[in-house]
């Protein structure tokens, strides 16, 4: 096994090689420019070092966690249009760098592009890599349109929120740990049990990012911190600051989470008081760890090498205790 840096590296030297601005202009140059913001690459990253924790060479899964990656960055394009988000990796969205209509067809391009992709593995192979792309593309936007509802309901419960994050982020998680295992054609128990170990990861890296959103260093964070706040969504920590909070605190969150003010600074100050004062902030760590803990769990199930077993629970503390 490498090192969790190396198949980052190797990623995203393949990912600069891949990537090409080509005619027409406006169509690809999106493309370019989101593919090249950045971020964790956390998804192609699982891909690779599943490969080889199964026994095959990670250079066989490049195209997969290329797949897994474009996929990832077409589904912020579109829901950066959504929220009309004006920041992405601290950088202007597609949709602000260029306009609403690029970003649509951009996005639609690269959902074809990560299809594509999969033609370059065996019948056999590519049957199954599609299967399990399409069934996740598809949970991916469910997810989605359940975020959307919760915007204009009042009845939302913690268990709907954790379906919801569940398909909007952690089936892609899993999905691409489990591209990993097929390409190294590990059995299908295997398979199934990787991808219960990204999926529980999945829901935790999304919980961690929830809490970061109103928590986290605008400076390292890359995106809008308070964007949720802003936005009015019933994350987890709002949640539970209903569940928990006093009856003057409730008065005051129903009536800020009714409102879309201009300047914005002091509904966030206030909320993020609510959420410390009333203790979900602390709840939201706690189940962070949960998920995390779940997700170890299920490692320990799996029939892999000690070495394998600490590099994945390394990556998985990693993203517990991250700060961007």
């Amino acid at each position: 096994m490498q090192t969790i840096e190396h198949y980052r590296s190797e990623f995203i030297t393949y990912l600069a090689l891949k990537t090409k601005t080509r005619q027409p202009k406006n169509l690809y140059e999106p493309i370019t420019y989101i593919l090249g913001l950045g971020g964790k690459r956390l998804r192609p990253v699982l891909t690779l070092i599943t490969t080889e924790v199964f026994g095959a060479d990670y250079k066989k899964a490049l195209d997969a966690a290329l797949a897994v990656e474009v996929f990832h960055n077409f589904s912020l394009i579109h829901d950066d249009i959504m929220d009309d988000a004006p920041l992405r990796r601290g950088q202007p969205t597609v949709h602000e760098k260029w306009d609403t209509n690029t970003g649509i067809l951009s996005g639609d391009a690269m959902l074809i592009t990560a299809y594509q992709l999969f033609e370059n593995y065996d019948s056999t192979m590519f049957r199954d890599l599609a299967q399990l792309f399409s069934k996740t593309a598809l949970e991916v936007c469910e997810g989605q349109q359940y975020d959307i509802d919760f915007e204009t309901r009042e009845d939302v419960t913690i268990a709907e929120y954790l379906k919801m994050i569940e398909y909007k982020t952690a089936v892609l998680v899993g999905a691409a740990m489990k591209m990993g295992a097929i390409i190294a054609e590990a059995p299908l128990s295997s398979q199934d049990g990787i991808y219960d170990f990204g999926k529980n990861l999945g829901i935790a890296f999304q919980l961690q990012d929830d809490y970061l959103d109103a928590f986290g260093n605008p400076e390292t964070f890359g995106k809008q911190v308070g964007g949720d706040i802003i936005e009015n969504k019933k994350t987890f920590l709002y949640l539970k600051a209903l569940e928990h909070s006093s009856a003057q605190q409730l008065r005051e969150l129903n009536h800020l989470f009714s409102l879309k003010p201009e300047d914005a600074d002091e509904k966030i100050a206030t909320i993020k008081g609510i959420f410390i004062e009333s203790g979900a902030a602390d709840l939201a760590k706690k189940e962070i760890e949960s998920y995390t803990q779940k997700a170890f769990r299920t490692l320990e199930r799996l029939d892999i090498s000690k070495d394998s077993m600490q590099l994945l629970r390394e990556f998985g503390k990693n993203l517990m205790y991250r700060e961007v």
